[in-house]
């Protein structure tokens, strides 16, 4: 949620930095319209509540009919006024949750993927001396993955992994997780059945809605949703709480199933596992304090320990700056690493690094005290550390041999215990 007195004074650039973004400027006018409403009845209600406060101590002292009458009538008007005031604070706080992100000024301005700027390469794609299988070949000749079965009883993108890709998927978990551990991150196992509200903390809902599992619920209750990363509960792990600035910044590695309807990707990726409906994901959370350039500190922080995972593993792979129309909401500047990825003879991502300013902390209500005193918003950030199954393809189409096994990468073997997986 951005400052309504930033939109209030830079109209022209939030309705810029929106348009970028491909979405419709217009609700700027609208939160204006709402909040000079809200601010126009508080103003109202302030003014007579402060006659009424007067009104009553005269009225401690002398009771005349005239000044009883006076007072009935004040009441009355907040009577009025005061329903009102509710409504129109209900309509600009939904206004508000609409309006996005705006992006830094070195956000590269773009309709879609096209305006994405390569910022770095790293290694060789490798060359084959043979016709390279895809993820799944690969996976159903050496009894790794089982769509036809994970469709059957799962239905649309589902999948069974079998055999060592579930050791590969809980290798790979692992070392990432000791790879952060060892940088400073706090490992998390967060829940994943959320309330609503930590989806709207981080900007997930109202835009990712119908991306979102929701669970029935009886009347009455809360409703609940199914989390598709673990930024959703690390970030709002926090929420409505202050921190001294000395605790800053906060670096955590979440753990977590995750699950997408992926609604809106119908038609992309059909075929395998890259673009499924439930895996298992390692993400990066960072808060941070209110400053621009602490934060792009600890975007490269983060962009750099994935990167470290990817060289690890010894996958080609390159970075990319987003640009404004290939970003989500929230974000306010982007990269996303791909791994080259033979299969799709391209490259297909892996992960995602955000800036999010206080954007995310403002609904959220996550601030802490500076040394003078003042209470700020955070800033938060968030990156993909790992993905399964997502990872899993880029290792099994890069590490495969030519009489069909695959090699396991040096930093896996240990917590495989074994060097490559092969069918006789």
């Amino acid at each position: 949620m951005l400052d309504i007195a930033y939109i209030r004074e830079n109209s022209e650039k939030v309705k810029q930095g929106i348009k970028n973004k491909n979405i419709n400027p217009d609700i700027v006018d609208l939160v204006l319209a709402s909040d000079t409403k809200r601010r126009e009845l508080i103003g109202k209600i302030e003014t007579i509540r402060a006659e009424r406060n007067i009104l009553n101590e005269q009225l401690k002292s002398e009771r005349t009919p005239e000044l009883i009458s006076q007072s009935g009538e004040l009441k009355e008007k907040l009577q009025t006024l005061e329903p009102q005031l509710r409504s129109v604070e209900e309509e600009y706080y939904s206004l508000m949750l609409q309006v996005p992100g705006i992006p830094l000024n070195e956000v590269p301005v773009g309709r879609d993927s096209e305006g994405n700027v390569t910022i770095r390469t790293w290694s060789e794609i490798k060359k084959f001396d043979f016709t390279p299988k895809t993820h799944l070949e690969l996976g159903e000749a050496l009894d790794l993955i089982d769509i036809e079965r994970g469709s059957k009883v799962a239905g649309f993108r589902g999948y069974y992994l079998k055999n060592e890709a579930v050791m590969l998927q809980f290798a790979l978990m692992q070392y990432t997780l000791q790879k952060f551990i060892s940088k400073g991150y706090t490992p998390v196992t967060p829940p994943v059945i959320l309330k609503k509200r930590a989806f709207v903390n981080t900007g997930h809902f109202p835009w990712g809605e119908k991306e979102t599992y929701r669970f029935t619920s009886e009347e009455g209750e809360e409703e609940s949703y199914l989390a598709g990363t673990a930024e959703v509960p690390l970030v709002s792990m926090y929420q409505d709480e202050i921190f001294n600035e000395k605790d800053l910044p906060i670096r955590m590695i979440g753990f977590s199933p995750c699950y997408r309807k992926e609604a809106g990707s119908y038609g992309k990726d059909t075929k395998g596992i890259y673009r499924v409906h439930e895996f298992v994901k390692t993400e990066q959370v960072v808060i941070c304090k209110n400053d621009v350039e602490e934060s792009k500190k600890m975007h490269e922080e983060m962009m750099a320990l994935t990167e470290e995972i990817a060289q690890d593993l010894k996958l080609p792979y390159r970075v990319l700056k987003m640009c404004t129309g290939d970003m989500g909401e929230p974000q306010a500047k982007k990269y996303d690493l791909e791994a080259w990825m033979p299969g799709r003879n391209d490259y297909g991502e892996l992960a995602s690094d955000s800036i999010m300013l206080d954007f995310q902390s403002r609904r959220a209500n996550i601030r802490y005290k500076d040394a003078g005193n003042e209470i700020k918003f955070v800033h938060m950030l968030n990156n993909t550390a790992s993905n399964s199954p997502r990872w899993l393809v880029a290792i099994l189409e890069n590490y495969q041999q030519a009489d069909g096994s695959v090699k396991i990468p040096d930093v896996l073997v240990p917590l495989m215990g074994k060097a490559e997986i092969r069918r006789v």
